[in-house]
């Protein structure tokens, strides 16, 4: 909804004619595609999603039981939007931008139908810093002030893109509401701290630029194998039990992200509640703050609405790009993708629309690409540099890849961390497919690996990477003759290899020191390895048998790099370790 112009002209009322779950009917309703409507009796929030002659069909948001045909439509006129402005952050919404805690102190736990409040507190007073004054020009974009949103984050306000701009001729400091006028403008436009937008529309930014700055997460395999950049986008497919939601929180609470949005579509609701229960809880390791200071989170659980569900995924990355417009690096979390593509389906099939593989429509494909699409490392109409990190999680039935949602999302995004239901099971976490998962995105955050934490950085992963494809060679052999078959230096590798996987891709999400491991450890605690395998071999050569090699005692230390505080120490002295250990065989 643009806050410069309103309808202009009154738009008549429609009359219920079938439901069907959460599609709706209407005759008689003067409505243009994606307007807001309120349905029934008790005004359900729906959304007009297609107009044939005189029959306008909506998609409810809420439940739709007891609503009967003869009941009265109701239309804004305005498209599906959301409020934007302070108080943002800290907050849990539903789909469709509710807050729920406001919700919840109304009515209790179970919310009633027909409820609505904004989605930020109109009344609540902020205390607005002019950055501008009277006589400055300003255009759409510019930033006109400041507020102290969180402990952690300085909220921008800045002039809608959908303003001309123009010269300030008001502007007043100290505390006020966010509908209340802080900047006017000679054109007689006010700007406000608070802004509307419509959720399906991109905010528009001056270019999109080559990310060239990785989005350091934390987790080894993540950062060391397969990283992905700020203003990137990333697919987590995989069966249930594999870690899909696990990753994601880990992302959500250590990704080097100025803010993160969290959307949880339709996931179950104690996952839900885990996300919202914990992340409360959590210390950002960067500001030593709250880190929900820094996070909004959108629940959208399996049991709401289904159209609702997929409102939200544009609902989240809307609010993403409203941060991205203030300079912000934001990080996305959409847990899934699969979910919300089942409600497109369902949709869909009520509309009986053609369908298209597996009963997803036609335009399942543009949809997912106008999403990730909407991602990226930005100019912005400021000049500032913002950009958005979409993460998107894909729930394929039976860890089936194959199927249409996974393969639609692996044609956009550029990396790709394919869990494997086998490495779960063998208790290997992350339980990420080093074989089949790959980042478009190495050669170009190199040089930021190279300038920020060490000149061999590329080096030393594709040393990993080639001895873990030496591996997945050589297991196949294994498998029909056996280890002992094998020459000892190949044995020797299998041995390698089984310490990059254990020591160095695995990592502990619940141990205190193991859930984070910055790049400067993880390149250090790879170079270990790369120390056995350099000594190991040299011993080999030497005639030392690989018995012995394998005995030594310095060598099973490997695996308790993860859990050292004082780790630069630890490495240091393994390393002296094993080699001082190898080199007394010869």
């Amino acid at each position: 909804m643009s806050q410069a112009t309103e309808t202009d002209a009154v738009r008549e009322d429609g009359v219920i004619e079938s439901v069907s779950g959460p599609v709706v009917t209407a005759t008689d309703l003067d409505a243009r595609m994606n307007d807001v409507v309120y349905v029934g009796d008790e005004g359900l929030m729906g959304e007009v999603i297609e107009i044939e002659g005189n029959l306008t069909t909506l998609q409810v948001y809420e439940e739709t039981s007891n609503v009967a045909p003869g009941e009265p439509v109701e239309n804004t006129g305005e498209p599906l939007s959301v409020d934007l402005g302070p108080g943002m952050l800290d907050s849990i919404y539903d789909g469709v931008q509710r807050p729920l805690a406001v919700l919840e102190d109304q009515m209790g736990a179970f919310l009633d139908r027909g409820v609505d409040a904004p989605g930020i507190d109109l009344e609540k007073t902020w205390e607005f810093e002019p950055t501008v004054e009277e006589g400055d020009d300003v255009a759409p974009g510019d930033i006109v002030g400041t507020v102290p949103e969180t402990e952690s984050i300085e909220h921008k306000v800045m002039v809608p893109p959908d303003y001309e701009g123009g010269e300030v001729v008001s502007v007043d400091g100290g505390n006020f509401a966010v509908t209340e006028t802080v900047v006017e403008l000679d054109n007689g436009e006010e700007i406000q701290m608070r802004q509307e937008w419509p959720v399906r529309e991109a905010r528009p930014a001056k270019e999109k630029e080559t990310p060239r700055t990785p989005l350091v997460s934390g987790q080894r395999i993540l950062d060391g194998l397969f990283p992905i950049a700020k203003g990137g986008t990333a697919a987590i497919p995989g069966p249930f039990g594999s870690g899909k939601t696990v990753t994601q929180h880990q992302l959500a609470k250590w990704a080097d992200a100025d803010i993160v949005v969290y959307v949880g579509c339709g996931e179950r609701g104690n996952e839900m509640t885990e996300v919202i229960d914990d992340f409360p809880e959590l210390e950002d390791p960067m500001t030593g703050k709250p880190l929900m200071s820094r996070t909004c989170l959108i629940a959208n659980t399996s049991n709401m609405p289904v159209a609702a569900r997929e409102s939200c995924v544009y609902t989240g990355i809307t609010i993403a790009e409203y941060y991205r417009d203030m300079g912000y690096d934001v990080a996305l979390m959409a847990d899934s993708t699969s979910r919300w593509a089942e409600a497109m389906r369902e949709i869909s099939s009520r509309l009986e629309e053609m369908p298209g593989e597996e009963g997803y429509p036609a335009y399942l494909a543009a949809r997912l690409s106008e999403f990730y699409e909407r991602a990226g490392k930005f100019r912005n109409l400021n000049g500032s540099e913002g950009s958005v990190s979409a993460i998107g999680a894909v729930s394929p039935p039976g860890g089936d890849f194959s199927e249409p949602v996974t393969q639609n999302t692996l044609r956009i995004v550029k990396t790709f961390w394919a869990l494997d239901a086998d490495l779960a099971e063998r208790r290997h976490f992350p339980s990420i497919n080093w074989n089949e998962s790959y980042s478009l995105y190495t050669d170009q955050l190199d040089p930021w690996y190279v300038e920020n934490v060490d000149e061999n950085f590329p080096d030393r992963r594709q040393w990993a990477v080639d001895v873990l494809d030496e591996e997945g060679e050589l297991q196949e052999i294994v498998q029909l003759v056996g280890k002992d078959a094998l020459p000892e230096d190949q044995q020797l590798t299998l041995e390698v290899a089984r310490y990059i996987r254990e020591s160095w891709l695995q990592q502990n999400a619940f141990h205190d020191v193991d859930t984070f491991c910055s790049p400067e450890k993880t390149y250090a605690m790879l170079g270990a390895i790369e120390t056995f395998n350099d000594e190991a071999f040299d011993a080999l050569e030497a005639g030392v048998p690989v018995e012995e090699i394998q005995d030594i005692d310095a060598a099973p230390r490997l695996n308790r790099m993860g859990v050292q505080d004082d780790w630069e120490e630890y490495i240091s002295d393994l390393e002296d370790s094993i080699a001082e250990q190898l080199r007394e065989k010869y």
